[in-house]
């Protein structure tokens, strides 16, 4: 079976609303040595992709949308993330990543897949959660002496807890210490400019991306 093959049935794993299948696919991948950051990319996140974009044409629902979500999201956790941990092995890091959704929003799936490409490129991330008060990011890049704040809003009306991020990394006096980013649907690179931040990231790939850029990490 080609590796392509491979990544199509993790694909059609997630657009089949199937966890066993996506969880039997996702290892098969892992087993015949694809690499984790393309198991998610090409297969999980491509799976994903494809969902959401009938949701977007209105030929699927809400339902749909968590139901290819929540497989993925587990298979990412439980599989993914921990292999590559394990080949990670003693690779140095390329920095240290606090990462959550803000106050007032519970949509996580997009953070989840960022969290992990994330990881796959060599970052250690810190995932905080969604729906977390400002405060919880700023003690955590405190406590760990973050390089990057990386924070989701997937809705408007969460928008200006972003804001309030750079505002109290800039109250706590490291403001000048870590680099804000910030993603999510009603996100912007002119609103990141606006409040201050320091990158912007429009999906998984574009956020690693972002992150080598504001450290100055070459690939």
């Amino acid at each position: 079976m080609s590796q392509q093959a491979i990544l199509d049935e993790v694909a059609n794993a997630v657009q089949a609303f199937d966890p066993d299948k996506v969880m039997e696919a996702t290892k098969k991948a892992l087993a015949a040595g694809l690499d984790p950051a393309v198991v998610i990319e090409q297969g999980l996140a491509k799976g994903l992709r494809i969902v959401g974009k009938k949701f977007e044409d209105g030929e699927l629902f809400l339902m749909h949308l968590v139901a290819a979500a929540e497989p993925a999201q587990k298979a990412i956790r439980e599989l993914v993330e921990p292999e590559i941990r394990k080949r990670k092995g003693e690779r140095k890091s390329l920095g240290k990543v606090v990462l959550g959704t803000v106050a007032g929003d519970i949509h996580d799936i997009g953070k989840n897949i960022v969290g992990a490409m994330l990881i796959a490129a060599g970052f250690d991330v810190y995932d905080i959660g969604k729906d977390m008060p400002t405060e919880h990011f700023v003690n955590k890049a405190k406590e760990i002496n973050a390089d990057i704040v990386g924070a989701s809003a997937l809705l408007s009306t969460s928008l200006p807890m972003q804001h309030e991020i750079v505002k109290a990394c800039e109250t706590e006096g490291i403001r000048n210490k870590v680099k804000l980013m910030f993603g999510g649907a009603p996100v912007t690179e002119e609103w990141v400019r606006e409040i201050g931040g320091d990158g912007y990231a429009e999906n998984a790939v574009e956020a690693v991306k972002a992150a080598k850029k504001l450290l100055n990490i070459k690939d």
